[in-house]
């Protein structure tokens, strides 16, 4: 009994816990970034916006020592601001980091991020670390995204085993020079993490179009194809399975006599 009940909690734990452990782990990341921007972006800017308010409020006191009264306003202003305004500087620093966000979208922007990119891919130690860095950001931040028009079907990684597949663009042009026929470029995603997978470039007449969408083929790869694309179903499956013949048991077995 108790042999049974452990066996049940682990297969209920865990499956409670994949259900949970990705909005968990969302939802932390989201707060993790949220404060590493307060942190870094926003106390800074809270304590220039202080710094401002009490230089304008000393100039206008006027005392007989400038300096020192500009350090104690600003002192008690921005244990002030940090009590009751702390969220200004997170809101912000948003509005900053969409503005810097616009400024490097510019042609001048990107002139400027090339330029400073090229920096850190000289300075010793940084060089070792930004690049990886870029790939990971770029890779869940960037805009660009894989563009596929169709799903197709594909022999690989060896013949009689057919994989799907997103074509992506039309093959080199190299190839085609080389080959004298038409290829396609095509993303074979791993299951089940789709984001990654391999590119290959086969002959056109060698794929099978696949009368499905690109999301369909995704849930189908995530699930290890337990999720299949509607209508692609065999017909006549399920039915044959329930109408399979059992073997009759000592109950219902005619006597032979």
């Amino acid at each position: 009994m108790a042999t049974r009940f452990m066996e049940d909690f682990k297969r209920f734990f865990f499956r409670g816990l994949a259900a949970v452990l990705p909005t968990v782990l969302t939802l932390a990341i989201i707060v993790w970034v949220f404060k590493q921007i307060d942190q870094y972006i926003g106390q800074y800017i809270n304590i220039g916006v202080t710094y401002l308010i009490a230089w304008v409020r000393t100039r206008y006191q006027d005392p007989p020592n400038f300096e020192e009264a500009l350090y104690e306003n600003s002192k008690s202003l921005l244990a002030f601001w940090r009590t009751y305004f702390s969220w200004v500087g997170f809101l912000l620093a948003i509005v900053a980091i969409y503005m810097f966000g616009r400024f490097v979208g510019s042609f001048f922007g990107r002139s400027i991020l090339r330029l400073v990119e090229g920096g850190f891919f000289r300075l010793p130690v940084v060089k070792a670390v930004y690049p990886h860095v870029k790939q990971v950001t770029d890779f869940l931040l960037a805009e660009r995204k894989i563009e596929s028009s169709r799903v197709v079907a594909v022999e690989y990684p060896r013949k009689g085993v057919w994989s799907l597949g997103l074509v992506t663009s039309p093959g080199m042009r190299a190839l085609h020079e080389s080959l004298h026929t038409d290829l396609l470029t095509v993303f074979v995603p791993s299951s089940p993490t789709p984001v990654t997978g391999y590119t290959i470039t086969v002959r056109r007449d060698e794929v099978i179009e696949l009368p499905i969408s690109i999301d369909e083929a995704l849930k189908f790869t995530v699930s290890a194809g337990v999720i299949m694309p509607v209508g692609q179903q065999r017909p006549g499956v399920e039915t044959r399975r329930a109408q399979r013949p059992t073997l009759p048991t000592t109950e219902t077995k005619e006597n032979p006599e």
